[in-house]
Parts: C-alpha cells; sequence; structure tokens
C-alpha cells in the first residue's frame, strides 16, 4: 500500500509540475500576442519607378506589464527591445529583409514566471528571408502582365497557415506560392526557431529549445469574393528525446501529428466579411505514466493514436462611417480528453491505452489577454468592436479604442484544460480593452487592459485576473 500511495503522489506532483509549466508557456504567448499586436511593420510598398530601394532603421520599444497568474500572483515587468531591419528590393521582384531584436525583462523581485529573475535576450534574427516574385519580374524586365506567378520565399519567416488555427509561428522555412488564374496552390516546409516556445510544457527545456518540423500543402480557388481551400499540414517532433525519471519509469515526450483542414474566407457584400477553417488532427504522441492498481506499479508510456479536432469562425462588419468602425464575431471550438490531466503536455496527458482527443497546434488566435488558454478543450465565443472616434481632430485622428468580451468553456466538461478545473463546463468571462494612438509617423502608444472573471469550473481561485500593458514606440 504503501508503494500505490508513493507512485500516485509521484504522479501527482509530476502533473502539478506540468501545470505550474504552462504558467510560463501562458506567459510568453501573452507576450507574443501583444508584440505581434502593437509592434510597427517595417514593411513599406516599394515606390513605383524606383528599380532599386534600400531602406533601414529601427525601433526602440518600452514596455510596462502587470499580469496575474493563476495563483492570483501579480507579476511586474517591465521590457525593453531594440528592433533593427534592412530591406533591399530591386524592381520590386527580388527583396532581401533582415530583421534583429535584443530585449532585456526587468521583473520585480521574485516574479519572473521562471523563477530565473531578470532576463537579457541577446541579438537575435527574427526575420532573414529572400523572396522573389517572378510575375512582377517579367513585368519590370519584359513589360510582360500575366495572370499566372510563382513567389519564393525562403528564409526566416512569420508563416500564418490558413487563418491561423493550426500554425502562426516564425519558423526556418522554404514557402512557394504558385497562382494559375484563380486557382492557389501554397507549398511549406520549415522548423520552429530555437525560442518558440513548445506546447508541450513538460518536455525538459519547452521554453528555449523546441525542434519541431511543419510540412504541407494548401490549395486554394477564388471565386468572386470568395476563397476556399483545403490543406494538408504534417508536423514532426524533432526535439532532444530526454527523459524524465518518474521513480523506475522513464518518461519521453514524443508528439507527432498531422492536419487535414478546409475552410472558406471572402466578403458578402462590401461590408460582412468572414472567415472559417475547420481541421481534423490525426497523429501518435506518447502516453502519461500512471499508477496501475491491478499491479500495484507505475505503468509505462505507450504509443497512442491522436484523434482531434477545432474549428475557428469570425465575422467583422465594417460600419463605412467616418470613424472606421468595425464590429467583430468570433468562435473558437477545440476538442478535448476527458482521462487527460492537462491537455497540452506529456506528464499529466494521455492515459496509457486510450486514444487521445485533446487538439493540440502551434496557431495564433485571440484568447484574450488575461486567461489566454491554449486551444485545446475549449469553448471561446468573442464579440467586439474598435473605432477611430476622433476622425477630424490633427493630434487625434490616428486614434483607435476598441473592446471585446470573451465567454469561456470547455468543449468537454471532464476534460482537462492547461490548468486545473472541475468537471463543470464554465470556465469565465472577459472583458478586454485597447487603445492604438500613433502619436506622430515614429511615435506609437498603445495600452491593453483584460480582467478574467473565473466561473465554476477554476478549482484554483476565483478571484478576478487582471491583465495591463502599456508600450510606447520610437521608430528612428
Amino acid at each position: 500500500m504503501r508503494h500505490s500511495l508513493v507512485a500516485v503522489g509521484v504522479t501527482i506532483t509530476l502533473a502539478s509540475a506540468a501545470v505550474a509549466q504552462t504558467s510560463i508557456e501562458r506567459f510568453e504567448r501573452q507576450l507574443d500576442q501583444i508584440y505581434r499586436d502593437t509592434r510597427l511593420r517595417a514593411n513599406p510598398e516599394v515606390p513605383a519607378g524606383q528599380r532599386l530601394l534600400l531602406d533601414y532603421g529601427g525601433f526602440l520599444g518600452l514596455s510596462f506589464f502587470a499580469i496575474d497568474d493563476v495563483q492570483q500572483k501579480t507579476h511586474i515587468l517591465r521590457q525593453y527591445d531594440l528592433i533593427g531591419y534592412a530591406r533591399l528590393n530591386l524592381d520590386n521582384a527580388h527583396e532581401l529583409f533582415l530583421r534583429a531584436r535584443t530585449s532585456y525583462r526587468d521583473f520585480n523581485s521574485g516574479d519572473s514566471f521562471d523563477g530565473e529573475g531578470d532576463e537579457t535576450i541577446w541579438p537575435t534574427v527574427e526575420q532573414a528571408y529572400y523572396r522573389f516574385d517572378l510575375a512582377r519580374h517579367l513585368a519590370a524586365s519584359k513589360g510582360q502582365a500575366t495572370r499566372n506567378n510563382v513567389v519564393f520565399q525562403g528564409g526566416r519567416q512569420f508563416v500564418y497557415w490558413a487563418n491561423g488555427l493550426v500554425l502562426g509561428q516564425t519558423l526556418d522555412a522554404v514557402r512557394v506560392d504558385l497562382t494559375m488564374d484563380r486557382f492557389e496552390l501554397q507549398l511549406l516546409g520549415g522548423v520552429t526557431i530555437d525560442r518558440t516556445i513548445d506546447f508541450d510544457t513538460s518536455r525538459p527545456d519547452f521554453d528555449d529549445d523546441t525542434n519541431r518540423g511543419f510540412y504541407g500543402a494548401l490549395a486554394a480557388v477564388r471565386l468572386g469574393r470568395h476563397r476556399p481551400f483545403v490543406y494538408g499540414l504534417i508536423q514532426r517532433d524533432y526535439n532532444d528525446d530526454d527523459a524524465v525519471a518518474i521513480g523506475p519509469v522513464e518518461a519521453k515526450s514524443e508528439y507527432n501529428s498531422f492536419y487535414i483542414g478546409a475552410g472558406i474566407n471572402g466578403s458578402i457584400g462590401d461590408r460582412l466579411l468572414y472567415g472559417v477553417e475547420a481541421v481534423y488532427e490525426g497523429g501518435e504522441g506518447r502516453s502519461d505514466v500512471r499508477f496501475d492498481p491491478l499491479t500495484q506499479t507505475l505503468q509505462g508510456q505507450s504509443e497512442e493514436d491522436i484523434q482531434a479536432a477545432a474549428l475557428n469562425f469570425r465575422l467583422d462588419y465594417l460600419l463605412a462611417d467616418q470613424r472606421r468602425s468595425r464590429l467583430t464575431g468570433e468562435l473558437i471550438l477545440a476538442t478535448g480528453d476527458s482521462d487527460r490531466l492537462v491537455s497540452n503536455s506529456t506528464l499529466g496527458g494521455n492515459a496509457p491505452g486510450t486514444k487521445d482527443h485533446s487538439f493540440n497546434a502551434m496557431g495564433l488566435l485571440n484568447t484574450g489577454l488575461a486567461f489566454a488558454p491554449s486551444v485545446s478543450n475549449v469553448t471561446v465565443f468573442r464579440v467586439g468592436g474598435s473605432m477611430f472616434p476622433l476622425p477630424t481632430s490633427a493630434s487625434f485622428s490616428r486614434l483607435q479604442v476598441g473592446a471585446d468580451v470573451l465567454l469561456f468553456g470547455k468543449m468537454k466538461s471532464d476534460g482537462a484544460i492547461d490548468e486545473p478545473t472541475s468537471d463543470d463546463w464554465y470556465l469565465g468571462v472577459e472583458p478586454d480593452i485597447f487603445l492604438n494612438w500613433q502619436v506622430t509617423s515614429d511615435v506609437t502608444v498603445a495600452v491593453r487592459y483584460g480582467v478574467f472573471f473565473p466561473g465554476t469550473a477554476i478549482e484554483f481561485d476565483d478571484s478576478p485576473r487582471h491583465f495591463f500593458f502599456a508600450g510606447v514606440t520610437l521608430a528612428f
């Protein structure tokens, strides 16, 4: 009996550790969403008639964060980012682009999520690619116009696959876009960069040494204002096969998946925009290590099939008024697994001898600021809007404000998410507000605030969780 109690205790402790590590993954996901949402895009169009363009510059970002974690501890962070870029463009057909960033994270004492204190992120190449556009090359060199095209882009680049449900990550990749009249074919092959935060938070070095490969093809056709598409995407786990010792048993993380998806983007009239993406996930992953009451021993890992699915549906209505008002509605659904303790990791993950129904991918969708769950065993409904309230003001014409309200539930009430929950469905509700203000051509201010009110399914603490961000970006 003592052995069984020890074994159960080891399993629960390791599952709890996996849950704690998801705080790091969630924090990085929150920062990544803010970073992509607020940074200035150094991507100007090439002036007409100019054969060679050399563009270079930089940005200085000053940011302040106050983030409540699952245990209701507020983490205070000041982050300083220095970004430099250079672009060489010939005939608007050949392009070389490089962008690098260095950052310093200044936490209040004891506030870092990984317990390591302040962090310096030394110069990191964010993007470095070569892009070739055949149609623009023919137009510039031979004066030919064509409805067919080949676009090649190779190097470190941000890849947003389909509508972002499955993949939205920076990869070292090759991407080829083929166009023939109304038909399109996208081909992709690439691997994640080292500092990618892995969804499997029980894997050693998940937060600074992630190596997953993505290989896929997407076919689409343009039918007037509508663009239906289908795709297949393979994800391969190339991470080092490091093992975690659990008593006499070694646990290894391995998750190889594939995604078969379909969807459509387009508009109905001039004001209503829509996007739909549905995907089935298959493949194989390693199971959790569990205590077997029949043999009174820890049960080793096994390879189990993945059978999961997810859906994303979004509507945007443009009011076409002077304030450029926009209304948005979005629905996210992702399947879960009732025998998992944690939705997105190996330890505390799928029970041995069962199929894994928990959806896991590396997409990029808006799941709120304060709660920000991974897209696994969730139902998320979001409504929101934005506008430029003072379009005729000389100083505030480029001031944008907006708000979202998100309702969270579980797809499977007795399934796990990335923090402990009961078997209830209702996870909570969250209002978010935001402000973007381009003060001058070189100065941008961004503010984000969200507060999550936990529902009956949240076990740790039902107190509100807050997220606050304020940042200033200076271009030079």
